[in-house]
C-alpha cells in the first residue's frame, strides 16, 4: 500500500512539474526567443516536448482500427469541441488508447497491493479498460456544453452589432467580417465561427450554404434559427436588415420568457437548500439557548427537588 500510494505521489508531482513548467517557463521562453530572433540555426533548435508526445498519440491513434461510423462521430464531437486540426481525431484515439491501457495497469497495481478477492481482479481490470476507454469521450461533454454556452451568450450582441452594420451600408459578407473582427477579443468562439464562413464564401461556397453550416457548427438552437432567417432573407431578397431586427425583437422575448421560467423555478430549487442549510442553523441558534437552560437550570432543579 505505501509502494502504491508513493507510486501516485511522484505520478501527481511529476504531472504538476511538467504542467506548471511548459505554461511558465518553456513556453514564454520560446515567446521571448522568437520576438528576439535568437538566430539560433533551424537544425540545432530543440522540438517542443509537447510536439514528441502529439507524435506518439498520433501514431498510437493511427493504429488503432475504428469504423467509418465511430470516427464521423468523434470527429463531429472534437468539432464540436474546437479541436479542429486534421490530426486532432488521430490524436484524440491516441489518448483513448493511452487511458485503456494505464487505468487498468493502474486498478492491477492497486489490487496486487490491497488483496482484492480473485474472482473481482478480471471484472475490475475489464471494467476499467472499457472506463479509460470511454473516459475521453465523456471528457469531450463538458468542453462542449462550455462552447455552446459562451456563443449562446455572445449571440445577442453579435446580432446588434451585425444589425449596426447592415444598417450602416455594408453587405452582408463584409457585415461578418465585421462582426468577427470586433468580437475576437471578447467572444472568440462565435468570432471563429464568422471567420470560417467568410473563409468558404471566399473560397467560392455559395453564400446560403456556408451560413447555413455556420448554424450546424455552432450547435445552438438559437443560431441555426438565426441562419434559416439570413438563408431566407438572402433566398426570397427581403431586406436584411429588417429581418435582422424582427429576429432580434424574436430573441429578446425568448430570452425574457427564459428568464420568467428560471425565476419561477427558483423557489422550487431553494426548498433543499433551505431544509438542509439555513433552517438547521435557525434550530440551533433560536432552540439551543432554550435546551441549554432546561438542561442547566430546569433539570438540576427537579433532581434537588
Amino acid at each position: 500500500m505505501v509502494l502504491t500510494l508513493s507510486i501516485l505521489v511522484f505520478v501527481m508531482v511529476t504531472g504538476l512539474l511538467y504542467f506548471f513548467g511548459m505554461k511558465f517557463w518553456v513556453t514564454p521562453r520560446s515567446a521571448v526567443d522568437r520576438i528576439m530572433e535568437s538566430g539560433v540555426p533551424m537544425n540545432q533548435q530543440v522540438a517542443h516536448p509537447s510536439l514528441a508526445i502529439h507524435d506518439l498519440l498520433e501514431k498510437l491513434g493511427n493504429v488503432i482500427p475504428a469504423s467509418p461510423t465511430d470516427m464521423t462521430a468523434a470527429r463531429q464531437k472534437l468539432f464540436a469541441a474546437r479541436y479542429r486540426s486534421t490530426n486532432a481525431l488521430r490524436i484524440f484515439y491516441g489518448v483513448k488508447s493511452v487511458s485503456a491501457l494505464a487505468l487498468p495497469a493502474l486498478i492491477w497495481l492497486l489490487i496486487t497491493q490491497t488483496g482484492v478477492a480473485t474472482e473481482n481482479q478480471l471484472f475490475l481490470i475489464l471494467a476499467s479498460g472499457g472506463l479509460g476507454w470511454l473516459g475521453p469521450n465523456e471528457a469531450l461533454k463538458p468542453l462542449i456544453s462550455r462552447r455552446k454556452k459562451r456563443i449562446m451568450r455572445a449571440l445577442p450582441n453579435s446580432l446588434d452589432l451585425l444589425i449596426v452594420c447592415v444598417e450602416s451600408g455594408l453587405g452582408l459578407d463584409q457585415a461578418i467580417i465585421q462582426v468577427s473582427r470586433e468580437m475576437a477579443q471578447s467572444y472568440p468562439e462565435l468570432s471563429s465561427e464568422f471567420a470560417i464562413t467568410n473563409l468558404e464564401m471566399r473560397h467560392g461556397k455559395p453564400r446560403a450554404e456556408a451560413i447555413k453550416q455556420l448554424g450546424e457548427r455552432a450547435g445552438v438552437d438559437d443560431m441555426r434559427k438565426l441562419c434559416s432567417t439570413l438563408v431566407q432573407a438572402d433566398c426570397f431578397g427581403t431586406s436584411i436588415a429588417q429581418t435582422l431586427r424582427t429576429h432580434a425583437d424574436f430573441m429578446r422575448l425568448t430570452a425574457r420568457q427564459r428568464a420568467e421560467e428560471k425565476a419561477a423555478t427558483l423557489a422550487i430549487k431553494l426548498v433543499f437548500p433551505i431544509f438542509f442549510c439555513i433552517l438547521p442553523s435557525l434550530f440551533v441558534v433560536t432552540v439551543g439557548p432554550v435546551i441549554y437552560r432546561i438542561m442547566h437550570v430546569l433539570i438540576p432543579m427537579k433532581e434537588n427537588g
